[in-house]
């Protein structure tokens, strides 16, 4: 079990210390072929509980030890609560993971930690939001948003709630006899060519871009966009809606400000062999007057908080705080009231985000709305379950099928 401790442990610290994303951080690193699933789940695991382990070492030790230490006793935590594995043996290898970092001075410390760990109770605190955000380790400022907004009992069920279902697209060929054909269990979603499934193996067809996947949510965003001639997609990476929406309009240029991140949409385009998504490094919140009331449709999917995708992101709650959102909500107006100005009259501005914080959603509309009398709401019923907020549509994870998103469309009447 030593080499797959090691290899969660390199994965981690990653994600721990260099702030890497899991995703690249997985991709990064050599892992031991025979643990590979183990490995990725347990990573995966650490990174969705970590609140709740971080509890759990507050109230054991008096004085948090090092990082590297950490990483290893949440790791071991997470192997005996939650995926039952011996206690003697997690025990074993932490103490030999240990020793093997060049730690073996706190090979005791591991050791007794652990064995206090197994033998004691932790209560979860009393304080219903801190109860909230230790048992679902979810940020707390965030439970605390949510509580304001919809109550004690409905903030647990939108934050425990999460699916292992993920969503496939067909854009040529019939999904439907394709998965069972394969005997493929799937679910329909109201979405064309769109279904829900559960344990599915990515194959060979993916490379040649017979199928995509693409969360629910962001299906949901992409039928409210209507067929059009031009369409802006100005915050597009890694280009899925971008793709997406190649389907239904003539035109899609797609922007980002990262290169690395343009040259996604550029892989995501060449597999699924799109020839009308025109991509750029761009900065949405400068303005270029040669775009101006050029495009049909502007689609905004800014950049976001994150929280309502943290079931397959779990990496995001690391390093989420009140003054972060504060900072993306003022970079979200900024990009959407600069982007606003290339609609053209009688053309939809389209707000997105993959948040269920409302000052990141219809907190932001309100305020662009109350700036600029030249828009105003297009009253929008998606097809997945929602909840309307002003016209606008609220996707939570308890009534829409794990998806946590928001989205608003507006049209230029002046």
């Amino acid at each position: 079990m030593i080499n797959y401790f090691y290899d969660c442990y390199q994965i981690l610290n990653k994600v721990y210390s260099e702030k890497t994303f899991v995703k690249q951080a997985i991709n990064s690193t050599l892992i031991e072929e025979k643990n590979r699933l183990a490995t990725i789940k347990t990573v995966y695991g650490v990174l969705d509980k970590d609140i709740e382990l971080s509890y759990y070492l507050s109230k054991l030790v008096e004085k948090s030890p090092k990082l590297a230490i950490r990483t290893i006793l949440k790791i071991s935590m997470y192997c005996i609560k939650y995926l039952g594995k011996k206690e003697y043996a997690v025990v074993s290898n932490a103490v030999e993971l240990t020793k093997k970092l060049g730690k073996a001075g706190a090979s005791g410390f591991v050791n007794a930690f652990l064995r206090k760990f197994i033998k004691t109770k932790v209560e979860f605190p009393k304080e219903k939001t801190e109860f909230l955000s230790v048992k679902y380790s979810y940020p707390y400022f965030a439970v605390k948003k949510l509580v304001d907004c919809y109550g004690f009992e409905r903030t647990e069920n939108i934050i425990s709630s999460h699916t292992t279902e993920n969503t496939l697209f067909f854009p040529s060929i019939d999904g439907e006899k394709y998965l069972t054909d394969l005997g493929v269990t799937f679910r329909k979603t109201p979405f064309e060519n769109t279904f829900l499934v559960s344990n599915f193996v990515r194959n060979e067809d993916y490379d040649r871009g017979l199928y995509t996947f693409q969360a629910l949510g962001s299906t949901a965003i992409c039928s409210v966009v209507e067929p059009c001639e031009n369409l802006l997609d100005c915050c597009s990476a890694p280009g899925g809606k971008s793709i997406r929406l190649s389907y239904k309009c003539a035109n899609v240029t797609a922007w980002d400000i990262h290169p690395h991140r343009v040259n996604l949409i550029e892989e995501y385009k060449t597999r699924m062999a799109v020839k009308n998504v025109t991509t750029s490094v761009k900065d949405s919140k400068v303005f270029d007057k040669k775009y101006e009331k050029y495009f049909d449709t502007v689609l905004c999917d800014a950049p976001c908080s994150g929280l309502g995708i943290v079931n397959d992101n779990p990496d995001v709650k690391l390093n989420r705080t009140e003054e972060d959102v504060k900072g993306l909500m003022e970079e979200q107006y900024a990009i959407l009231s600069n982007v606003s100005k290339y609609v053209k009259m009688g053309g939809y501005l389209v707000y997105s985000t993959c948040s269920i914080l409302p000052c990141e959603n219809y907190g932001v509309i309100d305020k662009f709305l109350s700036a600029n009398s030249n828009f105003e709401i297009c009253s929008i019923n998606s097809e997945l379950a929602h909840e309307d907020v002003n016209g606008t549509n609220v996707f939570l994870p308890d009534i829409s099928s794990g998806a946590g998103f928001y989205v608003a469309k507006m049209k230029r009447i002046k």
